[in-house]
């Protein structure tokens, strides 16, 4: 069975599909037996994404401000004692983010970005929870701020993971090393992705993971199609042929990192 690691089945995209619970249904039957939808506005969305989840079977969701709404009033004036608040309100709040930086839209000013990435690393830091990552164009900071937050040798524990990652080899290599995790998306089965599979040909087996990113990137062959986190296993079998191993293998091996790094998903799993 696979886990989608992160998807956003609150996104408007999914009105016209039935909504989550009918997203949720539809992967179920294809296999993909847990999912993790993230959260991109605090004060906007939260909430009703919370609600959203709370019912559904083996569901969970994260807290955070994305990038891109970094610079959003409302998501700046968020204090990192109600981030952490927020964060251990409930069981299926299993993680942090999606925070980060992003340097190829900046639609967000690059302080507010950083400010906000700082924020997050230091909640999940507080908490002891993982930090879901958003880095585009933007690898050197990105590691330069974790390293200055966590300590240069991780004296602080942090975890997390680098989401929908379509970064160089040298920011997997170094995010590997700090202890974190690496999840590839749909991009993986693009045809012109080949750089994207040596890098994953390269991180470890028990730092993988998998994941949708949907309504994003739907993976060949369904590219021209709405994603949904039904088509997870067609990301994990790309990955699962790049490290000679069955599918089967491959789910479990990416179901069991999800779970060793989200461990409050795995207190409220139900086989």
């Amino acid at each position: 069975m696979w886990i989608d690691s992160h998807c956003h089945l609150d996104h408007n995209r999914f009105l016209n599909l039935g909504g989550g619970s009918e997203i949720v249904s539809r992967a179920q039957a294809q296999d993909v037996s847990g999912m993790l939808s993230i959260n991109c506005e605090i004060a906007a969305e939260f909430d009703e994404l919370l609600d959203l989840v709370k019912p559904q079977k083996n569901v969970w969701c994260t807290i955070g401000t994305h990038p891109h709404d970094s610079g959003v009033e409302a998501e700046k004036n968020i204090t990192l004692e109600q981030l952490c608040r927020k964060a251990l309100s409930h069981e299926k709040v299993v993680g942090i983010g999606e925070s980060g930086l992003d340097y190829f839209y900046k639609n967000s000013p690059v302080d507010d970005q950083q400010a906000s990435f700082r924020k997050h690393i230091r909640a999940c830091i507080e908490t002891d929870m993982p930090l879901v990552i958003h880095a585009r164009d933007a690898d050197e900071d990105i590691i330069r701020i974790v390293r200055e937050e966590a300590g240069k040798d991780n004296q602080k524990n942090l975890r997390g993971v680098f989401h929908c990652f379509s970064s160089g080899a040298e920011l997997a290599r170094q995010g590997v090393d700090f202890g974190f995790y690496v999840s590839f998306s749909g991009i993986l089965t693009f045809k012109k992705s080949t750089e994207l599979r040596d890098i994953a040909k390269n991180v470890p087996l028990d730092r993988l993971l998998v994941e949708t990113d949907a309504p994003f990137l739907a993976p060949e062959p369904h590219r021209k199609e709405m994603n949904e986190p039904k088509y997870v296993p067609f990301t994990g079998q790309v990955l699962a042929d790049i490290h000679n191993l069955t599918s089967k293998e491959m789910a479990e091996q990416t179901k069991n990192n999800f779970f060793d790094l989200f461990t409050k998903a795995a207190q409220t799993w139900v086989n």
